[in-house]
């Protein structure tokens, strides 16, 4: 039935399981074993469980199994597995398909974690890794081989908002036979369409726009099945990056309410930025969905719409920026994003606090520069609440 629904509706409805209570509510399945009419049934089990047959929490869980299928119908993928959280996706898809000897082409651009993960983790087991500017697609046509395994990039780049041609750069992958794997937290699955334009996998970090609410660590690895249950799980259920049930309730009740939130903080990102635009404080307003963006004319094309998250860089440097976050009052100061309320960070003294700075010049991350993730609070209030904390600045 949900097959034919539009993407709100499979949001809502997809991968339903109703107990013989018929909950309204989906059930949590708070435990982490099962119980076996006989001998022979646990055997059977573990030989080849059927669809809605469970072993183990780590293996796989009804109320986990649950958010996996809506997920990965509201994405358009075949399958998908829930793991611990975001990073736990992003280490989990890279580290389960690669091997001593593969290689990997990486933007730069990318959170703090995942260059640890690129530069430090996979290089000290024999991957080698090359990184290019994200936006150029003549950097990736030359730095993927005949022997690259995979590609790896933010589509929309944390905290500078540089935007990847999806289908560009998978075209060039795949001509070599290479895996194009997206972390795609800040398109949010309500502007994505990252499958359709060639992505393999696609990785979110469920903590951000899927809670939506500052409650739960998640994330979630979507793919073909064959590459989600027979490289992605049993990696994942040896290793224990798996998702725990409550946490998989959460997500369910985040999907829900996730293509409403998020329409409303794009609506409230685009007013922001269009305030913004020529303040004498500010060096620049970055957000994609602005034709000032240098690459809004893709943003358009790969997405329809700017997304949640804006950057300003304030001129006066570090000093003006802290004064900006500190005299804030409706907005608050965090490094999570994609939440209904309204979360900023300076991203030079937190999230990418341990880059090098000719790393931090090189990604446009300066002393200014404060990320906005817009929340879902009266436009009104969040424009004039930025405009004062700018006069304080």
């Amino acid at each position: 039935m949900t097959r034919n629904l539009k993407p709100r509706s499979r949001a809502v409805h997809s991968g339903t399981r109703r107990s013989q209570y018929g909950e309204v509510s989906e059930a949590i399945f708070l435990t982490q074993g099962f119980v076996y009419d006989t001998a022979e049934a646990a055997e059977a089990r573990f030989l080849e469980a059927g669809p809605d047959e469970f072993i183990y929490a780590r293996y796989g869980n009804p109320t986990v199994a649950m958010f996996e299928e809506r997920i990965a119908a509201l994405e358009g993928a075949e399958d998908a597995f829930a793991t611990a959280s975001g990073m736990a996706a992003v280490s989990g898809a890279l580290t389960s398909m690669l091997k001593a000897g593969d290689h990997v082409v990486s933007a730069r651009a990318l959170f703090g974690s995942c260059l640890y993960v690129l530069e430090e983790v996979l290089t000290r087991f024999g991957v080698e890794v090359t990184f290019v500017d994200g936006t150029d697609l003549a950097a990736w046509e030359a730095a993927i081989r005949d022997d690259t395994a995979a590609v790896f990039f933010e589509s929309i780049s944390n905290p500078t908002l540089q935007v990847v041609d999806i289908a560009g750069v998978a075209a060039l992958a795949h001509a070599k036979g290479a895996k194009v794997l997206v972390d795609n937290v800040f398109a949010t699955p309500v502007w994505s369409d990252a499958v359709a334009q060639g992505a393999d996998v696609v990785i979110y970090s469920a903590t951000k726009h899927i809670d939506g609410q500052g409650r739960a660590l998640g994330g979630v690895i979507l793919g073909t099945q064959e590459f989600i249950r027979k490289t992605v799980e049993p990696y994942m259920k040896h290793t224990g990056g798996s998702m725990s049930p409550f946490t998989a309730w959460v997500m369910l009740k985040g999907l829900e309410t996730l293509d409403l939130r998020v329409r409303a903080q794009t609506t409230n990102a685009t007013t922001i930025a269009e305030a913004l635009q020529g303040h004498a404080k500010l060096s620049r307003v970055i957000y994609p969905g602005h034709s000032s963006h240098a690459q809004s004319n893709l943003v358009q094309r790969q997405m329809g719409q700017g997304g949640t998250v804006l950057s300003i860089d304030l001129k006066a440097g570090k000093d003006a920026a802290f004064r900006f976050l500190n005299a804030i009052e409706v907005g608050v100061i965090s490094n999570n994003l994609g939440d209904a309320k309204t979360i900023m960070t300076h991203p030079a003294t937190t999230t990418h606090q341990r880059l090098p700075q000719d790393q931090k010049d090189a990604l446009g991350i300066t002393d200014g520069l404060v990320r906005i993730s817009v929340g879902i609070e009266d436009p009104e209030d969040l424009v004039a609440d930025i405009l004062q904390a700018l006069e304080t600045a």
